[in-house]
């Protein structure tokens, strides 16, 4: 693995974490109301930052 390989990695891991942080966030603020389509949005965010949710951190 390259050292690229490794802050691509980092930048994923961090990225999950903020869109993870933040939905809790929106939908304890909102009580709940649009956690459909904050979880949307949370997908998308995470589609673009090219963060896949079903696989599992890598170290």
């Amino acid at each position: 693995m390259g050292i690229f390989d490794k802050f691509k990695n980092r930048g994923q891991n961090k990225a999950k974490e903020a869109s993870g942080t933040t939905e809790k966030t929106i939908n304890e603020k909102t009580g709940g109301k649009y956690e459909d389509q904050v979880d949307t949005g949370q997908q998308k965010a995470e589609g673009a930052f090219g963060v896949d949710r079903d696989r599992p951190e890598q170290p």
